[in-house]
This record gives C-alpha cells, structure tokens and sequence, in this order.
C-alpha cells in the first residue's frame, strides 16, 4: 500500500494532487502546528494582471501554537471574506472553457459559513478530487494515535496505518531517513514532479497555481494534462 501525508491546504496546487493520486491512501495532515502566511489558508489564481492570492481570514492572534485543525476563521473580524473570494472567482475565470461546469460548486462552499479553517480546506479537497477522478482513500492523521516531530511523525504515521511504501515530497529529503523506513519495512519513495505547460486565459504562463486555474480551463481533461500526456513540462522537478 502507497501512502502519502500531507497538510490540507486551501485550493492546493497540481502537485499536490499528481502525489495523492499515486497513492492508496492520503493522511491529511491536520494535527500538526499550524503554519500562518503559507499555503493552509491561502493559494494563487490566474488574473489578467498575473497571479493573486485567494485568502481565508483566520484567528491566530495569541494561539501560535495551534494545530491546523482548531484554527477558526476569522468570520467576525472579515465577514465579507466569502463574497471576496467568490469574486475573484468570478473575475478571473467567467470565461474559461469550463467555468459552467465548476462554477456552480465553489459558489456553493463559499457561501456556507464555516467555523474551522480545516473544514473548509477538507471539502474543498475533496470536491477537486472528485473532479479530477482520484479515488484515493482519505483519512486524517487526528484520526490515528501517533506521536513524533517531522520525520519520525511521518514513519510512526506510516507504521499504524501499514504502509508499504511512502511518497515522499522532494522536500522530504531533508529530514526523512532512509534507515528507519528501510528497518520498519517501509519503502521510501519521492515524488518526480515536473509541472505542466498548459493553455491559460492570459499570457505569459506562470506555473505553481491552484488546481483550479487547470480544472477550469480543461475540465475532464485536466488529469491528462496533470500528468503530463499530450502537454510539454518543465525541465526541473517542483517540490
């Protein structure tokens, strides 16, 4: 069994998605410290004057500690927050090829009020999933008894959900060890990502965006285009 970890981020980018589809089963990586002014509550899109951010509002003020999953969104200190993020949305994909078939779906989650940051970003996750036809088990690490920092978190994660083999990303180089997979049976593997070039609305390309900006440009099929087939890459592996 192929197993990968990773935090839930907010409309995640396509690597995200080329390394939970190769796997059998995803953790979401919700237990952890919260990482403020990253990825977990925030992502870029494709505007017509370059890449801006999508952000959701969060309370971290005096709870630097906290895991992702108690972060709360700050509905009260932003409430027009949705309604921002739904039109920029709006603006910068109304006339994508499949904006009629998506659309409908993300003005639905951000018209729910949400309380937790990772309620949102879990939904979210699973509705691009499902969109791109990845059927890959989720579970989340909350949800299984283990303890650790970084690399002996993710291994002791590994053992109580019976990997065989781990996707690593590149990243992962930098604290995982290889002899402590290798003694507790486990295969350590690291993602080879090269990232997509593929037709946007606006000139020049720029690479790294959410998902979102490849599902609604080519629809059903965006996980051709995610792997690679019928499109060129980039030459250097994206971590």
């Amino acid at each position: 069994m192929i197993v990968t970890i990773h935090q839930p981020e907010h409309l995640p980018w396509l690597g995200f998605f080329d390394k939970v589809r190769q796997a059998d089963m995803f953790v979401m990586l919700d237990h952890v410290q919260f990482r403020k002014n990253y990825y977990q509550n925030r992502n870029r899109i494709r505007s017509a004057d370059g890449a801006i951010w999508m952000t959701v509002p969060v309370l971290t003020k005096g709870h630097s500690s906290q895991a992702i999953n108690q972060i709360l969104i700050n509905n009260q200190g932003s409430p027009r927050w949705r309604g921002k993020c739904w039109t920029s949305l709006v603006q910068c994909y109304r006339n994508a090829p499949y904006w009629s078939s998506y659309g409908a779906e993300f003005e639905r989650l951000y018209q729910k009020t949400w309380a937790r940051l990772v309620e949102l970003n879990e939904a979210v996750i699973r509705f691009l999933l499902d969109a791109l036809s990845i059927k890959t088990r989720i579970i989340k690490s909350s949800e299984v008894n283990t303890e650790g920092n970084r690399g002996d978190l993710v291994l002791n994660i590994c053992r109580q959900v019976g990997a065989d083999v781990y996707l690593s990303g590149v990243s992962g180089k930098e604290y995982l060890s290889y002899e402590k997979f290798a003694a507790a049976g486990i295969q350590l593997r690291f993602q080879q990502f090269h990232h997509p070039i593929y037709r946007q609305l606006y000139e020049p390309f720029i690479p790294c965006l959410s998902v979102i900006d490849l599902l609604f440009n080519y629809g059903p099929a965006s996980m051709n285009v995610l792997r690679g087939i019928g499109v060129p890459t980039m030459q250097h592996v994206f971590e």
